[in-house]
């Protein structure tokens, strides 16, 4: 009997977690040649495959990372996979906005076009501080995205009809920001929640800003994902998170199935500044939907990052 019982739970365990990790597939088939893609974070994990998936389908492929020998080395991954040789690696560093500023400048002055935006790179929740003074999460995570992507606009206003696929994470829905303390960097959690609902409010905003200009924008989770994230912790939380992550969190290559469909698919036309998960768009908490404070923060991140000159004490940075 306990051997059935046993058996039993051990049969409904795997079933459950065969449904929990399961994630629709993109099924458009749209071909992006002539596209030019960039994508921030494209060297490993849910970017990497991003890239392939689009590099296959045509599209010239831009990836960032601060890192150059470990983005020289993806870009090789991503040409054998995709068989295409249209991939190109930039250096940049978000958690500084001089260097988001020079690339921005470089890319102008080689790169053509720009069709989509992918801003995927990103930190985990750890406590830091950027080199202008932010906490980590809330300078690399929204800051350094968003001055990029104001830096851009106008490449992708004349590339119309383009698109922004901003990539936060639906652990955002259990924090609010405080417009007193927007460089939080108390508890890392908590840091890292905040960021991600400053990316949905972002994305919001900036979809009202450029959809007259052809342009759509969209938040994406693509889901827990097993990445290379706990490579900044120690060993033992790396042995305690690999264990879990194998049960409950789901590959690179299903979690970007979301990005890669809203990157392509003409469905997300009707929801510009949506959320979007699975492959399909989703509701977000009330408190997340407040045009009001969406566009209060575009305003309070102008500031932060140089893009306008009236000072806020308030949101001043970190003193060094």
């Amino acid at each position: 009997m306990y051997v059935l019982v046993t058996v039993l739970v051990a049969l409904f365990v795997t079933l459950y977690l065969k449904w929990f990790k399961s994630r629709r597939p993109c099924l458009d088939v749209k071909r992006l040649d002539g596209k030019t893609v960039l994508i921030t974070g494209g060297t490993s994990g849910v970017g990497k495959e991003t890239a392939i998936a689009l590099a296959r389908r045509g599209a010239r492929v831009c990836i960032t990372c601060h890192d150059e020998q470990k983005g020289e080395s993806a870009v090789r991954e991503i040409k054998k996979e995709s068989s295409s040789m249209n991939v190109r690696f930039w250096c940049l560093n978000l958690a500084n906005l001089q260097n988001i500023r020079n690339f921005c400048r470089e890319f102008l002055k080689t790169e053509k076009r720009l069709d989509i935006l992918i801003n995927l790179d990103g930190v985990p929740a750890l406590l830091d501080w950027t080199d202008n003074g932010f906490s980590m999460c809330f300078g690399v995570n929204h800051l350094g995205p968003f001055l990029l992507t104001n830096l851009l606009l106008d490449r992708l206003k004349h590339c119309a009809p383009g698109r922004i696929v901003n990539v936060t994470s639906n652990i955002h829905k259990y924090q609010k920001l405080d417009f007193a303390d927007l460089n939080y960097n108390v508890v890392p959690l908590f840091a890292y929640c905040k960021s991600k609902l400053a990316n949905v409010y972002f994305t919001q905003e900036l979809a009202r800003q450029v959809e007259r200009h052809g342009i759509s924008a969209c938040a994406v989770h693509p889901g827990y994902v097993v990445d290379e994230w706990t490579s900044r912790f120690s060993i033992l939380f790396r042995i305690v998170m690999y264990v879990f992550t194998s049960m409950f969190f789901i590959s690179s290559q299903a979690a970007a199935q979301t990005v890669i469909y809203c990157a392509v698919s003409d469905d997300i036309l009707q929801h510009n500044g949506g959320y979007f998960s699975d492959c399909k768009p989703c509701t977000l908490q009330p408190h997340a939907q407040d045009s009001g404070i969406a566009k209060k923060l575009w305003e309070a991140s102008e500031t932060m990052v140089g893009l306008t000159s009236s000072p806020r004490e308030h949101l001043a940075t970190r003193t060094r």
